[in-house]
């Protein structure tokens, strides 16, 4: 029997933690964006979590007894830092970002996310859309490609309307003026 790709074992073996917990979350980042379409290579996996702060700590004890190790050298601190839980998956050496879900808009994700077969594990990923607002939010060249193609790969299966809306709720909240004339922009290239 062939070895599933290590993205996939690295979220069988997550799963089997996080679900005896009910310990709700969803896949975003690289990996989200190659389900919806983006065509690209990544190393790595990104989750976001919704747990309180006093479950935080018996959480990574119980990922560090099931195939998981930490990728920073005081984990505890990294995350007071960051929000994040930097680990990896021991059996295939492939990185985790655990985020613990912070704000509103994470929440909204969470709400949003909805439940893929990756692989032959059904796990919850970011929607399409919350997932290019994500990639605009953090703006960095490869999240703009990334939504590119989502964009493209999904067409008129996505609900603008939604992606509009909180791209201009962000730019108002975070004093930006960037983020609703990037998106247009991009859908002004994909019909060219």
């Amino acid at each position: 029997m062939q070895r599933p790709p290590a993205s996939v074992e690295l979220l069988i073996a997550l799963k089997k933690v996080l679900g005896p917990r009910r310990i709700r979350w969803y896949l975003f980042g690289a990996q989200a964006a190659v389900v919806y379409g983006s065509a690209r290579m990544t190393m790595d996996v990104d989750v976001t979590i919704a747990l309180r702060p006093e479950r935080v700590r018996p959480l990574v004890a119980a990922l560090l007894e099931r195939g998981f190790a930490s990728r920073a050298h005081d984990i505890a601190a990294f995350f007071e830092r960051s929000r994040v839980i930097p680990l990896f998956h021991e059996s295939t050496r492939m990185p985790l970002d655990l985020v613990v879900a912070r704000d509103s808009l994470e929440a909204t994700f969470l709400e949003r996310a909805r439940p893929i077969d990756i692989g032959g594990v059904r796990v919850p990923v970011i929607s399409p859309e919350d997932l290019v607002v994500a990639k605009l939010f953090a703006g960095r060249p490869r999240d703009i490609e990334d939504v590119r193609s989502v964009l493209g790969a999904m067409g008129d299966a996505l609900d603008m309307r939604h992606v509009r809306v909180l791209l201009g709720q962000l730019d108002e909240a975070e004093d930006r003026a960037d983020l609703l004339p990037t998106l247009e922009r991009l859908l002004g290239e994909a019909e060219d």
